[in-house]
C-alpha cells in the first residue's frame, strides 16, 4: 500500500465520520433513538467480531482476565451506550452539520480532564487551540449570539450532544487504562457488542416493542442509512484508520481528523438540503483551526 492510498484512505475516514451525522438524522426520521442506536452496533459488532476472528480466530476474546471484562464493560456504558442514545437522541432536535461541530470540543474537553488526573502537558498552542474550539462550538449552538448561552437560548439537541461529547471524551480516559494489553480490534469489538446488547432492553423500555416494528417496516432508504452508519461509520472508517495509525504513526492519522467537521457541514448540505449560515461557517472555521492547533501542540510536546 503505498502513502498515497493511505492519505486517501484517512480522508475517507474523515468523509465517513463526517457522514454519520447525516446518516442518523435520516434514521430518526423513521426509526427511534434508542431501538436505532441498538440496531447500529450489533451489526457494527457482529462485523467487528467477523474480523477479530479473521485475525486470530477469537484468541484475544479468550485471554481476557475478568478485570479486563469489566474495564471493557464500564468503556461500552460511557462510549457504546450512553454516547449512542445522547448522539441519536440529539440528531432528533439539531441540524447534522450544528452537531459535527458541537463534537470537535471532544479533544479540548479530553485534553483538559487528562491534564488534571494524569497531569498531561499542556503548551500554549494547545490552550490557543482549545479556546478556538470551544468558540466555534459556542458560535454555532447560539447562531452567533453567544450571549444566548447565559440565556436559556440552548435547546434539548444542543444539549444532547455536548452531553455525548463528554462521553466521548470520559471513554477516551477510560481507555487509556482499561485498554492496557488488550489488542484495540478486540476492545473495540468487545466494546460494540457488550453496548449492543444494553441497548436492546433499553430500547425496549423506552421506545417500546414499536420501536422493533419501526425497523421492520422500515424503507431501503432508511436501512441504507442504517447499513452506512454501521459498516462504513463504525466498521470500514475505523479500518482505514488504524491502518493509517499503523502506517503513518497516531499523530499524522489523527491529523485528519480536523476535516470531520468540514465533511459533517458539507455533506448536510448537499445531501439533506440544509442551511449553512454565517454562524456556522464562522464556527466550522474556529472548529476546524482549533483542531489543528490541538495536534500541533501535542505533536510539540511529544
Amino acid at each position: 500500500m503505498n502513502n498515497l492510498g493511505i492519505h486517501l484512505r484517512l480522508i475517507g475516514v474523515a468523509a465517513s465520520w463526517g457522514a454519520t451525522w447525516s446518516w442518523a438524522r435520516e434514521i430518526v426520521k423513521t426509526v427511534p433513538p434508542v431501538t436505532g442506536a441498538a440496531l447500529r452496533f450489533l451489526l457494527a459488532g457482529a462485523a467487528l467480531l467477523a474480523w477479530v476472528f479473521a485475525v486470530d480466530r477469537f484468541r484475544s476474546i479468550r485471554a481476557l482476565d475478568g478485570r479486563q471484562w469489566l474495564g471493557l464493560t464500564a468503556c461500552a456504558a460511557v462510549g457504546v451506550f450512553l454516547y449512542t442514545v445522547l448522539f441519536m437522541s440529539g440528531m432528533q432536535y439539531i441540524p447534522a452539520g450544528k452537531g459535527a461541530v458541537i463534537i470537535t470540543l471532544n479533544p479540548a474537553i479530553t485534553l483538559l480532564v487528562a491534564a488534571w488526573l494524569f497531569g498531561e502537558k499542556l503548551n500554549p498552542v494547545i490552550g490557543l487551540g482549545m479556546v478556538l474550539s470551544l468558540s466555534g462550538a459556542m458560535v454555532a449552538v447560539s447562531h452567533g449570539d453567544i450571549s444566548l448561552l447565559w440565556r436559556g437560548g440552548v435547546g434539548a439537541g444542543e444539549a444532547l450532544i455536548l452531553g455525548a461529547a463528554l462521553c466521548w471524551s470520559s471513554y477516551t480516559l477510560l481507555s487509556r487504562v482499561v485498554m492496557k494489553g488488550i489488542p484495540p480490534l478486540t476492545a473495540t469489538a468487545v466494546s460494540a457488542v457488550i453496548g449492543g446488547l444494553a441497548l436492546i432492553p433499553a430500547g425496549l423500555m423506552v421506545d417500546g416493542v414499536a420501536g422493533w416494528q419501526a425497523v421492520a417496516g422500515a424503507s431501503a432508504y432508511t436501512w441504507y442509512n442504517m447499513l452506512a452508519l454501521a459498516f462504513v461509520g463504525t466498521v470500514l472508517a475505523y479500518a482505514w484508520y488504524f491502518g493509517g495509525v499503523k502506517a503513518l504513526g497516531a499523530g499524522n492519522a489523527a491529523a485528519y481528523i480536523v476535516l470531520v467537521p468540514i465533511f459533517g457541514i458539507g455533506l448536510a448540505a448537499w445531501w439533506l438540503g440544509e442551511t449553512v449560515d454565517a454562524s456556522l461557517l464562522l464556527g466550522v472555521v474556529l472548529a476546524v483551526v482549533g483542531l489543528a492547533l490541538i495536534n500541533v501542540g501535542q505533536r510539540r510536546g511529544r
